[in-house]
């Protein structure tokens, strides 16, 4: 399992802990990202809109504030999800005191 810390992930603030399931070639293209994510207290992924895949967040521990598509802003639990799907866009937000850790899984939409 490749581990890696990102800083500023598409903008967003502080370093992000990603510990990659499987890489994009193991995926054969279906897929681009699988990865255990954590975000310390303050840090997030900044908002970004999908093209040409989607991307579903599931939240394993904390409770993140997702925006979503600039819409709304929605606070998740352990065991819930969001999709993100093609054309929409997202961020992931931790405002707690305690990790957020979600499984990060980006879809490759399919072709026309």
């Amino acid at each position: 399992m490749r581990i890696e810390d990102r800083s500023n992930v598409q903008n967003g603030n502080g370093t992000v802990h990603f510990e990659y399931i499987l890489s994009a070639e193991e995926m054969h293209g279906y897929n681009t990202l699988y990865a255990r994510i954590t975000l310390k207290p303050g840090c997030s992924v900044g908002y970004h809109v999908h093209q040409g895949n989607g991307e579903d967040y599931f939240i394993l521990s904390g409770t993140p504030t997702i925006n979503d598509n600039n819409e709304r802003e929605v606070i998740l639990h352990p065991g819930e999800h969001m999709f993100c799907s093609d054309g929409r866009g997202h961020s992931i937000t931790n405002n707690t005191q305690e990790d957020v850790v979600f499984m990060a899984l980006i879809v490759t939409s399919p072709k026309a």
